[in-house]
């Protein structure tokens, strides 16, 4: 039987991994921090608490482990540790990963793009970050791939759906209840990707030979405005309580089009991630 390490277990996308990873072939041994493993946990996956800015720690499990393949999806958004994880803790489990000879699946993120051009961004397009997080993850990639040739960076877009509402939704629905006051740009585009088909997406990667940099996102590209009404139709809410706005117009640094195109991962996996239209 195969062995497969997800970092960040208890995460967004980590945590819906776990939850789909009971798949015939495979032995999942998932990691945490912070955040404590559900009470209710899957059958067959086993969980480590590791810190993945500690190499020796992370060596010491993946030398126990053997692990065949590594998808690393823990990071740290914000905080004075936001860098060290995001940065350091990828070249860690990268580093660890080369010793032990596993196949390493890094997550990234849309927003190494700058987002000041119409269009979608290819793999072929250089990073060219304007957040603190897109940087770090844009620095993280260069890490990952500069020790390890044959590793596969995966950047995706906007996670949502799973066992818990991600933070876009989470505000929307509050928005919509009138228990949060936010303002959804209209001109900030993403590709919302539902966590489920990013997480079959990434097993159905792990037994590909793809390396370097992969876009696996939802299909549509829309605003947060945009995203905000589908999420809140969908949980059956009026949307007449949302409230747009100016990204450009706010005096905030932010990415505004990072729309990627995923046609290359759509011809290597079984079901490419769905457009948000199609699944709210």
């Amino acid at each position: 039987m195969r062995r497969l390490l997800v970092t960040g277990g208890t995460g967004h996308l980590g945590g819906e991994l776990v939850r789909r990873a009971g798949i015939p072939g495979w032995d999942v041994t998932a990691t945490y921090l912070s955040t404590e493993p559900p009470r209710q946990r899957p059958e067959g996956v086993h969980w480590a608490r590791l810190d993945v800015t500690d190499q020796l720690a992370v060596d010491t499990l993946l030398e126990e482990l053997d692990p065949d393949a590594v998808v690393h999806t823990a990071y740290l958004r914000d905080g004075p540790r936001a860098h060290e994880v995001t940065v350091r803790g990828a070249l860690t489990v990268a580093t660890a990963a080369r010793r032990v000879g596993a196949r390493l699946v890094h997550l990234s993120t849309d927003v190494v793009f700058a987002g000041d051009r119409d269009g979608r961004y290819t793999e072929d397009d250089e990073p060219d970050p304007v957040s603190a997080y897109g940087r770090a993850k844009a620095e993280s990639e260069r890490a990952v791939l500069g020790l390890l040739r044959r590793a596969l960076v995966v950047r995706t877009s906007l996670l949502y759906g799973g066992g818990v509402p991600g933070t876009h939704e989470e505000a929307a629905l509050e928005a919509a209840q009138g228990e949060r006051d936010a303002v959804f740009f209209t001109d900030e585009i993403r590709c919302p990707t539902v966590v489920r088909d990013l997480a079959d997406a990434l097993l159905d990667l792990l037994d590909t030979d793809a390396t370097g940099v992969l876009h696996v996102a939802g299909q549509d590209a829309v605003s947060r405005y945009e995203f905000a009404e589908l999420v809140v139709r969908a949980a059956g809410l009026p949307a007449d309580r949302l409230r747009g706005g100016s990204s450009a117009g706010s005096g905030l640094v932010r990415p505004l089009n990072c729309a990627l195109d995923s046609s290359r991962a759509a011809a290597l996996v079984t079901t490419p991630p769905r457009g948000v239209r199609e699944v709210l």
